[in-house]
């Protein structure tokens, strides 16, 4: 208790000081201010939302994918109604002793369970697969996109470029997502008739 007392003293004494300082001391905002213009915060932001959506480069990555879970899905889709399809005649047939012999039931029995696990592994791997085809997509679009900010910033000498998500509030004229937009999709149309 004593110990979170003194923390709470000198903690309330650091703040009074500092702030105490900067008008008895002169140092305040106005040196700041004055510094050279080299100094000068220049921030903008994007919607990267927005740019995900209009930028062509992702939409055809995201219809190449599409195509792929939709390719992957049928593959699935096909193989799963195959063997249900089988379990079913295999469960009609044990109920009307259409097996000669319990081994020859049991025979069959296990070859559905095989190739319900080899159903199931199939499932896994296909999942895995479109969760790293997305993976790749994604650090393809992010690397397309900070490597145009590169660019596009050299004339520009923004000291920071922020994802508009994390900002609260935000001055529109300091919104660049439609001239990244832009370049982005001039930049993609050069590339693809290469």
């Amino acid at each position: 208790m004593i110990v979170s007392v003194i923390l709470f003293v000198a903690v309330a004494g650091l703040y009074i000081l500092h702030f105490s300082g900067n008008k008895f001391n002169g140092a305040g905002k106005d040196d700041a201010i004055e510094g050279d213009a080299s100094s000068e915060l220049k921030i903008a932001y994007i919607k990267v939302d927005s740019l995900v959506v209009n930028y062509d480069f992702a939409q055809e990555m995201h219809d190449g994918f599409t195509k792929q879970q939709e390719a992957y899905t049928k593959e699935y889709g096909e193989k799963r109604n195959r063997f249900e399809s089988q379990a079913a005649a295999f469960q009609e047939k044990v109920q009307r002793g259409g097996f000669l012999t319990q081994e020859r039931a049991m025979q069959e029995r296990d070859r559905l369970v095989g190739e319900e696990q080899q159903i199931t592994r199939l499932d896994q791997e296909l999942s895995s697969k479109l969760a790293q085809m997305q993976a790749d997509n994604n650090k393809q679009l992010l690397d397309s996109v900070l490597n145009y900010l590169k660019v596009y910033n050299k004339d520009k000498k923004y000291s920071y470029i922020l994802n508009a998500a994390e900002v609260l509030l935000g001055d529109e004229t300091q919104n660049i997502t439609k001239d990244i937009l832009v370049g982005l999709n001039a930049r993609y149309s050069k590339e693809k008739l290469k």
